[in-house]
């Protein structure tokens, strides 16, 4: 069984445990992997603030057309999976949650609030900036002033090879400033990128020159917050993420990577008393 066939089994047992009936990806057509309602698939209802913010992205993850379910009703979703995880914290202590993420000590006094889909146009570059799933925002007062997460569910396990670094990018001397082992390893995999199967690292460096463009070019930390699953496509997948971090480290750029296995369990050893319902939501569901 493929890494993608393992979750999508995981998550359709886990619906059939909660009664919840599924539907294709085209209603009666398609494999059954789509909660019939948008709600059945999150944990708390998403919130007025949460669903502009999915509306004005570019992913169109909860437009229905043609009456067909949401891409964020699919069990495999990403976009649920990081509203299932971060919405909730959205009323309460944020750096419970980034802490939680080793995004910063505990409890500081600094994280503010919650965005999603936040998007970081990249200076001189024409077209769609990049979306970023989720970014927590810090107080003026502190030097990082954002924490910005990138969330994976199947996608490392797709099959589909790892898009390469549009040209445009490395047109752009100055975007490269204080990281030189990231461009040039951003040179070899422009325009395509033969060699990694499973990480995507051009999204991800776009994602660094937006966020460098936006708050500083040392005033943020990134997180690539991914879900794990046994066999060889893990393993290669992790084997890649072990690559960029390292060149990320040697320009001193602050990126990290948890699994949401990781990020579940310290919730659970830390916090499961007084965020009980949460925490067992998203153990039963993907830990």
């Amino acid at each position: 069984m493929s890494a993608s066939d393992y979750i999508q089994t995981k998550q359709q047992i886990w619906a059939d445990n909660q009664g919840i009936e599924l539907i294709g990806s085209k209603g009666d057509r398609g494999k059954r992997m789509y909660t019939n309602t948008l709600n059945e698939n999150l944990f708390l209802p998403m919130n007025s603030t949460v669903k502009q913010a999915f509306d004005e992205g570019d992913g169109k993850e909860i437009n229905q057309e043609d009456g067909f379910p949401a891409k964020m009703q699919a069990l495999h979703s990403s976009s649920a999976l990081a509203v299932n995880v971060f919405q909730y914290w959205m009323d309460k202590d944020i750096s419970t949650i980034a802490f939680a993420c080793g995004l910063c000590n505990l409890n500081n006094p600094h994280p503010e609030s919650i965005l999603f889909e936040k998007k970081f146009r990249i200076k001189g570059i024409r077209g769609n900036p990049p979306n970023l799933d989720v970014v927590i925002e810090n107080s003026g007062e502190s030097y990082i002033k954002a924490y910005g997460i990138e969330c994976k569910f199947t996608e490392a396990y797709s099959g589909r090879g790892s898009h390469g670094l549009n040209k445009k990018y490395l047109e752009r001397p100055d975007l490269w400033e204080t990281i030189p082992n990231l461009h040039e390893f951003a040179r070899s995999i422009s325009p395509n990128d033969e060699v990694f199967n499973h990480l995507h690292p051009a999204q991800l460096i776009r994602h660094i020159l937006g966020l460098r463009g936006f708050y500083g070019k040392q005033n943020y930390r990134l997180l690539y917050l991914w879900y794990d699953t046994l066999g060889e496509e893990g393993y290669k997948h992790k084997e890649e993420l072990d690559i960029f971090t390292r060149i990320c480290k040697a320009d001193g750029v602050k990126f990290h990577s948890m699994t949401y296995q990781e990020l579940i369990s310290r919730l659970r050893i830390n916090y499961l008393e007084e965020h009980s319902e949460y925490i067992k939501y998203l153990s039963n569901r993907y830990f």
